[in-house]
């Protein structure tokens, strides 16, 4: 049986709302430049990809990713400058989000997952749940879990996936996490022939404006994905999705 939102008949859909109660979950992601190795969905995919593995857990129902996120910034995501990269304004992104958020009350979902891929995304994710509850009012059932994906990941099991040291997760754009997470789920999608060479960027510690492209490797790789594998990935999603089932089963007393 499917747990994709996307592939139900709004008949079925609406029975499973009814009778079962389950939890939605709604992937946000971005379409952004991640490198020459990986497609510019990689977000969207990963966070749908665990949103998925989550749902079968929990016996949720994932909806379909918002795909499109926050402009790309230099030192987490490369930067506005690379071709495919599309972004929204904040302003726009925050409405999508409220819109979205009260949608799924109007369908009578009283417990919503937001799984954020994308680390510029996070505070206009907040924002937009923040104002949709508003709406609804305190009358409302909705209940509402954000979270970023990436924050379940043990320190144990970044240990052994970094053994010279953890870059931290702003510079993990485009190199082991994400390449590791995509060769589990989607290998086909990833080119490991194609992995720069690029180390980890030197940023200063504040920004400028217009952007200094010059800072951002011309890769779009913030540090080296040599060194990842399905294996690391597997591992990683194993963290991530035992924690977020953990999460959501003890918020929302499942």
């Amino acid at each position: 049986m499917t747990v994709r939102m996307d592939q139900l008949s709004w008949v079925e859909y609406e029975r499973r709302v009814r009778e079962q109660s389950p939890v939605v979950f709604l992937p946000c992601g971005a379409t952004e430049q991640h490198g020459p190795h990986l497609p510019l969905g990689t977000d969207a995919l990963l966070a749908s990809a665990l949103c998925e593995d989550v749902a079968r857990q929990v016996d949720g129902l994932v909806a379909p990713a918002l795909s499109y996120g926050y402009k790309s910034q230099p030192k987490c995501g490369g930067g506005q400058h690379f071709c495919g990269t599309t972004s929204l304004d904040g302003q726009t992104l925050i409405a999508l989000v409220r819109d979205a958020v009260r949608e799924f009350a109007r369908h009578g979902i009283t417990r919503l997952v937001l799984v954020d891929g994308h680390y510029e995304n996070q505070w206009f994710v907040t924002e937009g749940i923040q104002l949709a509850l508003r709406e609804l009012g305190p009358s409302s059932p909705l209940e509402v879990m954000r979270l970023e994906h990436w924050d379940f990941c043990s320190e144990s099991t970044l240990s052994d996936v970094f053994p010279d040291g953890f870059p931290g997760f702003a510079l993990e754009h485009a190199a082991v996490i994400e390449t590791s997470l995509m060769l589990h789920y989607l290998p086909n999608l990833v080119s490991l022939d194609l992995i720069p060479d690029d180390g980890p960027a030197d940023f200063p510690p504040y920004d400028m404006y217009p952007s200094r492209t010059a800072w951002v490797p011309p890769s779009g790789v913030l540090s080296s994905a040599r060194g990842s594998s399905a294996d690391k990935g597997l591992r990683m999603a194993r963290d991530i999705v035992g924690g977020i089932a953990d999460a959501v089963r003890k918020e929302f007393r499942l």
